[in-house]
């Protein structure tokens, strides 16, 4: 059985996160899905934030759902309105991740998806900081090539390595980048 996870808007929403976690997601590692409802609310936070950002963002949202293959959770609505969690606007979050038959749920907002509630479901709200040390964990190599692939696509700045840390500690990857600085010489 194939890993999967879904990914909640908040890991979507800062470019250089979404991009290292797609970037993973195209090896294998894992599937990652999401929903329209997810994309919906991380392009219009986005939009909201850096209006000039909505056209680049529109296609952003089709190379997505063009990079990572069967990534749409569809037909999951109906089990909304069974849920219960502290915030119901991300109800639908974890109705995608019951559709999808997900094991984990990358997010930032691990308080809105509480343990006993995934629990019934066998699914886990990750940080998405735990969740890339995992994948390190599991294809340390693999991984490694991704980052180094992910520095070398920035142009428009290009990033020295140590830069692209710094950019990656910003998001809230503070243990992956200390494990990455072990291998600073080759990303």
């Amino acid at each position: 059985m194939r890993f999967v996870v879904v990914l909640d808007a908040c890991v979507l929403y800062p470019a250089p996160l979404r991009d290292l976690l797609l970037r993973l997601a195209t090896t294998g590692l894992f599937a990652a899905k999401w929903t329209d409802e997810i994309h919906d609310e991380w392009t219009r936070n986005l939009i909201k934030n850096r209006p000039e950002l909505e056209e680049p963002i529109k296609r952003t949202r089709e190379l997505m759902n063009g990079s990572v293959p069967d990534c749409q959770v569809t037909n999951y609505e109906s089990l909304i309105c069974g849920l219960t969690l502290p915030d119901v606007d991300d109800r639908h979050v974890l109705a995608a991740a019951i559709k999808s038959s997900a094991q984990i749920i990358v997010t930032f907002n691990l308080k809105d998806f509480p343990k006993e509630t995934l629990d019934t479901y066998d699914i886990e709200a990750m940080h998405p900081d735990v969740f890339i040390e995992h994948q390190l964990g599991l294809r340390q190599g693999l991984v490694i090539s991704v980052v180094k692939q992910h520095r070398a696509s920035l142009k428009n700045p290009p990033k020295t390595a140590e830069e692209y840390l710094d950019t990656l500690s910003a998001q809230g990857l503070v243990v992956t980048v200390d494990l990455l600085r072990e291998f600073i010489d080759l990303i």
